[in-house]
């Protein structure tokens, strides 16, 4: 039996009604013949459990233990379609990498590939479209791993660093969620695994990935870890999936990336300014400083969430050529480091950080957003950040 005769005749709670609990809703009314459907937003000791054979839980609602009642989108989703589903996580990248992917195959395959999860649409949005010809790339994020018991036919696990620590509290339970993509998989399944995942007990053949930058595919996009990007793709397109190098590396060099990181968006009295937005760890800070050409001024800070720094604030000290600017909470505990350092400044706001940037970068240089901390508290998301800072840089004084 298919998901959707599983679901026929059941009482279901969907909990959580942002965009995949309205997907979800969508889905059980479009393909699916449910006694009932219910939808809640309160906390979990308000649901009468004992009222729905089945409990749909959106991602961003937090659920410590594991209780067979419960499912998800990604969980449904993957029970029909696993065999042809390319998932991928890791902490940084993992958006890129995936569109990335989608757009190669594009190109050297002739059926149809599409690209959802985490990226762009809810899965079930796709679930009546799926035919024998169909492969899916699936960006999953921790909070949709989190509670699967299923995993992708190939799984790829780009990198592991500190982030949602205000969620999950520990590295330990950030990265138990994110194992998912490979817990549940079978001997006849890939695993692609990056330098720095710790191991992983898994039944799939592992493919291990170093953190190789030599590749010469003269990427559009900046980055030497893009290049260690476009290494997973090729793996996967040539290696696993067995079509035309030449043809993948081709449609490489087409491939023009994804607004918010590391996107040229203008200049201003002959300064280039850059928007890499989606950066919320350090290290993606000072990836962004390291592929900038001409980079001299960046902007840091947003919302804290207690995830180490360290690894920033010395690369700071050891690089006085940049100038610094921090803002909000996380960029007030990094200034709080390195507030004797005279490149290092500290605005309140992402608009006086923009105008001091203004003011201190010469012609010729690069001013580049990349706060290393989540935008929420601030923003609605990283996107409105990204958007606000080319407001900012292009507004009248």
């Amino acid at each position: 039996m298919g998901v959707i005769d599983n679901l026929r005749g059941l009482n279901i709670l969907i909990w959580g009604y942002g965009r995949e609990g309205q997907s979800t809703r969508q889905f059980l009314k479009r393909c699916c013949e449910p006694a009932s459907v219910e939808v809640f937003e309160g906390s979990r000791e308000e649901i009468d459990e004992d009222k729905y054979d089945l409990i749909i839980k959106s991602p961003g609602i937090r659920m410590d233990d594991e209780d067979p009642k419960y499912t998800s989108q990604t969980e449904l989703f993957l029970e029909e379609y696993r065999d042809r589903v390319i998932g991928i996580t890791g902490t940084k990248g993992k958006s890129t990498t995936s569109s990335m992917l989608h757009h190669v195959l594009t190109k050297v395959r002739p059926g149809k590939t599409i690209l959802l999860g985490n990226i762009g649409e809810p899965c079930l949005n796709f679930f009546d479209e799926i035919d024998d010809d169909t492969l899916v790339v699936f960006e999953m994020s921790c909070h949709q791993l989190a509670h699967v018991h299923v995993s992708p036919h190939i799984a790829v696990f780009l990198n592991l660093h500190e982030e949602h620590l205000d969620y999950y509290g520990t590295m330990y339970r950030y990265f138990e969620a994110k194992k998912h993509i490979t817990s549940y998989q079978r001997e006849d399944d890939i695993f692609l695994v990056g330098d720095g995942v710790p191991e992983i007990d898994t039944k799939a053949k592992v493919i291990r990935m170093p953190y190789d930058t030599t590749g010469d595919y003269d990427l559009q996009i900046l980055g030497k870890h893009n290049v260690c990007n476009a290494n997973f793709v090729l793996k996967i397109v040539t290696d696993v999936l067995e079509f035309d190098r030449a043809a993948a590396v081709e449609a490489l060099h087409d491939f023009r990336g994804l607004p918010h990181r590391l996107a040229y968006i203008g200049e201003r009295d002959g300064v280039r300014y850059y928007d890499d937005s989606i950066s919320t760890i350090p290290e993606a800070t000072i990836q962004a400083l390291e592929s900038v050409p001409g980079a001299y001024s960046v902007l840091v800070g947003g919302m804290d969430r207690g995830i180490g720094y360290e690894v920033l604030i010395d690369y700071m000290h050891a690089h006085p050529e940049y100038r610094y600017i921090c803002s909000y909470d996380s960029g007030k505990r990094i200034y709080s480091e390195v507030s004797d350092l005279d490149y290092v400044y500290y605005e309140e706001t992402l608009d006086r950080a923009v105008r001091l940037a203004r003011d201190i970068t010469p012609p010729g240089k690069a001013c580049i957003l990349s706060p290393a901390s989540a935008s929420y508290g601030y923003f609605k998301n990283f996107e409105q950040r990204g958007e606000m800072f080319k407001d900012y840089v292009f507004a009248e004084l």
